[in-house]
């Protein structure tokens, strides 16, 4: 069997995207006999057999752009995959549906994952002072789905927890790396015309403390008994018509 036809097979076969050392792990036996590559040292001809497979693997992701074909190979998370083609959605949306549902994110869900993505590795605090609002609740729910998982701790007072995006996010949105996420201009523009700013507030700038996500309404703040002196200096500023009702009144 050719080579393409080896890679092509394991790759449709694999549940998860197949990196380029596994592959010539797996095939670099092969590929040395096929080509007569015994003869070479063992990691010259390890070298070259993984040369060739790189080789082979852009040729088959050329063969299955340029065809007619439903299937394309796209590096995904630092391996390859099979999926089908953009231009295919509508009809695989339809079968889609008669499948197990997809992950479905709330509001809060995504805009904590979002600022996760372009901010990590990020604290719980900072997540919630950039959103306005506590996200603790919502971080249980994206380890849940293994959307996010932690990156050690932070090396300041408290040393907080750090979060970083996962495999299964990359996989999730079919991303080689987070490099290939949206940039902030065209965040920009498909928010007409909005601002970095309002979407993600730099830390410098935050200046309230986050709010609970909760019905509690606040309680009104006391009011504060003014002074002596407070009261002496407001005595001073009323007008004489006021003191002078103020003495009667005192007389009497």
């Amino acid at each position: 069997m050719a080579l393409k036809g080896k890679l092509e097979a394991i790759i449709y076969a694999a549940e998860e995207p197949v990196t380029l050392d596994q592959l010539t792990l797996l095939l670099k036996e092969s590929v040395i006999q096929e080509n007569g590559l015994t003869e070479m040292e063992p990691a010259a001809a390890q070298a070259e057999a993984k040369s060739r497979i790189r080789v082979a693997l852009a040729e088959l992701t050329a063969d299955c752009d340029n065809g007619d074909r439903g299937m394309e190979v796209r590096e995904v998370a630092g391996g390859y995959r099979m999926s089908t083609k953009p231009e295919h959605h509508d009809v695989i949306r339809g079968f889609a549906k008669s499948l197990k549902p997809p992950i479905r994110l709330s509001l809060q869900a995504l805009e904590t994952l979002s600022v996760i993505a372009y901010k990590q590795p990020v604290t719980a605090p900072e997540i919630s002072e950039i959103r306005g609002v506590d996200s603790s609740g919502v971080l249980a729910t994206l380890m849940d789905k293994k959307l996010i998982t932690t990156a050690g701790r932070k090396q300041v007072i408290g040393r907080p927890m750090l979060y970083k995006t996962t495999k299964e996010f990359l996989m999730r949105f079919g991303l080689k790396d987070v490099g290939e996420l949206p940039s902030m201009e065209e965040f920009e523009k498909m928010l007409g015309g909005g601002t970095q700013e309002e979407m993600f507030m730099d830390d410098a700038s935050m200046t309230q403390a986050p709010k609970q996500e909760s019905n509690i309404s606040e309680a009104p703040e006391p009011k504060e008994t003014p002074t002596e002196e407070q009261a002496s200096e407001q005595q001073a500023e009323e007008t004489p018509e006021r003191q002078e009702t103020t003495a009667q009144n005192e007389q009497s």
